[in-house]
């Protein structure tokens, strides 16, 4: 079992930047292994956002994000990272970290083994 703790959010300005961490307390030896970053705005669905493979280091981005949002990890606290720039009111949502398998260039929920609670994050005009 993979317990995974988010922190990071909070009230920003649009333009501002914030720092999301998720610290994992295993993880698994799959090669497929990845973690991944999801949100969900206030009455929409969760979607993804982005994700690394673990063992390679590759990332990958939804097209809303890309360029704005860099994902990070650290092998050997078993932490990720979202550096988030650039933000803008549409990226106000709660932001949840997962960890499970990617056999693609986005992380899908249902290859999503382990979910943190969520932190949430408030950009405002």
């Amino acid at each position: 079992q993979v317990q995974l703790v988010e922190s990071g959010g909070g009230l920003v300005q649009a333009g501002e930047s914030l720092r999301l961490s998720c610290a994992a307390s295993g993880r698994s030896t799959n090669t497929n292994y990845a973690m991944g970053w999801f949100r969900q705005a206030p009455g929409k669905e969760r979607v993804f956002v982005a994700t690394i493979r673990w063992f390679t280091g590759l990332t990958y981005y939804a097209d809303s994000v890309k360029g704005r949002f860099t994902m990070s990890r650290d092998n050997a606290g078993n932490t990720v990272y979202l550096q988030m720039n650039s933000l803008r009111p549409e990226d106000t949502a709660t932001y949840y970290c997962a960890a499970g398998r990617l056999y693609t260039n986005y992380a899908r929920e249902r290859d999503m083994d382990y979910w943190g609670k969520g932190t949430l994050v408030t950009v405002s005009s």
